[in-house]
């Protein structure tokens, strides 16, 4: 995996015996010793730690930055101001699907941050900078910054005892001074659980992981790699993108309308996916579990009867919480939102119940 990128702290993550995988160009922890299930107990019951600068980082300057942004994605920064943050999408103009999901870091009008997957913050950028006026700029800092996930009911603690800020609103975020550089701490996170995301100069992204590591001893926190991510998220309904949204699904077939500000003027995909909105999606992103002991994965064929395909699932996984298999499926429109579904699993059909997500019950709004 050498042609990989590696984060900057790729030697601590070595040093407490990873298992590394490659992800989005980036060579990432995929799991500690401690195994998956303990590192995503370990969110849901107290708190774990994520490296996640992987991540990708723009930066929208300029008179008119905040507009500019608001014309092109699909979320209504108006509806939030600085200081606050906001889940987005970046669509395809003619097509409406989704070429990335991200978050959109509202600093003020001048200024946006903007947080997209890893594969796809150059294509991000590209189409950006494409459509910007004179005087903005729209700058890839992808190598600059670094981001960590303290996440689980714990997360306050371990964040005061660093010193950093904690116990802000949901989706707002605060900038605060850490060993002379300047560190984004946000009350969000991809697992369901009350946390932050950190983002923060390389400079100090080693001396911030040491002294969150030590801090964290006390409570119990564990590092957590990717592997953990993806069963906490899953759990959520969180969407990937490559997997459960992609160019090829858009925001209505995802469940993601609510992420789109209808009543702009303007925005990348807007009279496509109006006309689909008001139509009706012809398929929709649909959850899954196991009512036996079926572990669905993606691309296993989904089946109404066992000569009538529906789909395929998009994400699945064994949900530690639930102990049970779970997983996402684009699947027609048609079908009952509480119907009994079939799973090919190794050439055995596994019946599972469609259900609305989250799976899990998220704490990730508590005061």
């Amino acid at each position: 995996m050498s042609d990989l990128l590696r984060s900057p702290l790729h030697d601590r993550h070595e040093a407490l015996g990873a298992k590394f995988a490659a992800f989005g160009g980036w060579s990432m922890p995929l799991e500690y010793p401690s195994g998956v299930v303990k590192e995503h107990t370990a969110v849901r019951e107290s708190v774990g730690i994520f490296d996640v600068s992987h991540l990708g980082k723009a930066e929208v300057t300029g008179p008119g930055a905040a507009g500019f942004v608001n014309r092109t994605l699909t979320n209504d920064l108006g509806r939030i101001g600085p200081g606050q943050a906001q889940y987005t999408l970046c669509c395809d103009d003619a097509s409406g699907g989704v070429v990335d999901d991200l978050i959109a870091y509202l600093h003020d009008e001048e200024r946006v941050l903007l947080v997209p997957n890893a594969a796809n913050t150059a294509e991000v950028v590209r189409r950006l900078d494409a459509e910007a006026p004179e005087g903005i700029t729209v700058a890839n800092r992808h190598r600059d910054l670094a981001v960590l996930a303290v996440q689980g009911t714990k997360s306050d603690e371990v964040l005061a005892t660093v010193g950093l800020p904690a116990g802000h609103d949901y989706m707002s975020f605060v900038e605060a001074p850490f060993e002379g550089e300047t560190v984004v701490v946000c009350r969000t996170g991809y697992t369901g659980e009350r946390g932050y995301e950190l983002v923060a100069p390389n400079a100090v992204a080693v001396p911030l992981w040491d002294a969150l590591m030590a801090a964290g001893e006390e409570f119990g926190m564990l590092a957590c790699g990717l592997g953990a991510r993806d069963t906490l998220r899953t759990e959520m309904g969180y969407p990937l993108h490559g997997q459960d949204i992609s160019p090829d699904v858009t925001p209505n077939e995802a469940r993601l309308g609510w992420a789109v500000g209808w009543t702009k003027d303007a925005f990348w995909g807007r009279d496509v996916l109006t006309a689909e909105r008001a139509e009706g999606p012809k398929r929709i992103l649909r959850g899954l579990v196991a009512t036996g002991r079926g572990i669905p994965r993606p691309h296993m064929s989904v089946s109404l009867t066992a000569d009538v395909l529906l789909g395929e699932i998009t994400s699945g996984t064994f949900s530690p919480t639930l102990r049970k298999g779970i997983g996402l499926a684009l699947l027609p429109s048609f079908v009952d939102p509480d119907a009994e579904v079939g799973v090919d699993i190794r050439g055995r059909r596994e019946i599972f119940q469609l259900v609305k997500p989250p799976f899990v019950d998220p704490s990730v709004r508590e005061s």
